[in-house]
């Protein structure tokens, strides 16, 4: 790890200062910290060498709290992944968030990780962690991992980049169409999460559209009409304490038997979070049950196209789009219907 200074300023705006040399994606000299999580293993590998941390767990104006409001569930971007797991406010109005959480890392990362910095980490694709390589997304000509070893890489969007978005909670949060407020020197603004991410390209080789002198203030779940339910499940490689090969997550609204609204967003499958929009299209106004279940599950995933590697994550997923469905179908609504 190189040398680095450290500040720790009091307020968001003098935060704000402090980055005004960023550019966008947040690549420069400056980086803002909070758990850490992430950032200081890409500081140990090489990958990024900021010359000043800038401490924001401190900042009198930007927290960790979890309150309730007329609009909706708000979280402070400091809120930690543990905090989020044993909410009793997330898991009543936000069940796929509090699971999402839950299942995220281990038990010490989650205790340090925030969501904000959650939201904002990088893949863990192995060429892209290696100092050793010149891969697409650290401003190379292609991407090794494309002809290499992709067995845990992207089905959809993967051009030019193969590697895949780890969050659990990105998944969770574009399924409850949550939205993000970020602040910078030039004022407030408000993202739907979904639009928050978006794929690499030539002239921001990052995931998500934050500019380098923003910070994520906050994250606001709407209310959840009566008969909501949602839900979060992910296929690991080992039981515990590891990344998703597919993450699905979904939240209903059920009428009676019939659906009246749906999302549905696949991890793991994809550089972002994926929405399968032909999905939902074909379960709202549907009757629940197995059959449009199964039928939905094969249109989530149509236009996959397979790695030399990767191609067991279509039946995968499959069988957990159809999993989360019936789960859903089964459990009880958020609210009186």
């Amino acid at each position: 790890m190189r040398p680095f200074d450290y500040a720790s300023p009091g307020t968001i705006a003098e935060t704000l200062a402090l980055l005004a040399d960023a550019q966008p994606g947040g690549v420069s000299g400056v980086r803002p910290l909070a758990g850490g999580t992430d950032l200081l293993t890409l500081m140990k590998a090489d990958l990024v060498a900021p010359h000043l941390l800038v401490d924001i767990k401190r900042l009198a104006d930007l927290d960790d709290a979890i309150t309730e409001g007329p609009d909706g569930l708000e979280i402070g971007a400091l809120a930690t992944l543990a905090q989020i797991e044993a909410d009793p406010l997330v898991g009543a109005l936000a069940p796929a968030l509090a699971e999402a959480a839950s299942l995220a890392a281990s038990p010490q990362l989650r205790n340090m990780a925030t969501v904000g910095g959650n939201l904002l980490q990088r893949p863990r694709c192995w060429y892209f962690r290696s100092p050793r390589v010149d891969c697409w997304l650290k401003g190379g000509a292609g991407c090794p991992a494309r002809e290499g070893e992709n067995a845990l890489h992207a089905l959809f969007g993967a051009d030019p980049c193969v590697a895949v978005h780890p969050s659990d909670l990105a998944t969770a949060l574009v399924a409850l169409d949550a939205e993000v407020r970020l602040r910078g020197r030039g004022g407030e603004r408000r993202l739907p999460v979904a639009e928050f991410f978006a794929l690499p390209e030539d002239a921001r080789r990052t995931e998500t559209v934050i500019l380098g002198d923003e910070l994520i203030v906050s994250l606001r779940i709407p209310a959840a009409a009566p008969g909501t339910r949602s839900t979060y499940l992910k296929a690991m490689d080992r039981k515990v304490w590891a990344f998703a090969l597919v993450g699905i997550a979904a939240s209903l609204r059920l009428d009676g038997g019939r659906i009246a609204e749906a999302r549905l967003v696949l991890g793991g499958v994809s550089p972002i979070p994926m929405r399968a929009t032909e999905a939902e299209r074909l379960l709202v106004g549907a009757e629940s049950g197995s059959g449009v279940f199964a039928q939905a599950a094969e249109l989530a995933m149509a236009g996959a196209v397979p790695l030399r590697d990767n191609g067991y994550k279509v039946p995968l997923a499959k069988a957990l789009v159809r999993r989360v469905l019936l789960a859903l179908a089964a459990r009880p609504a958020l609210a009186a219907d």
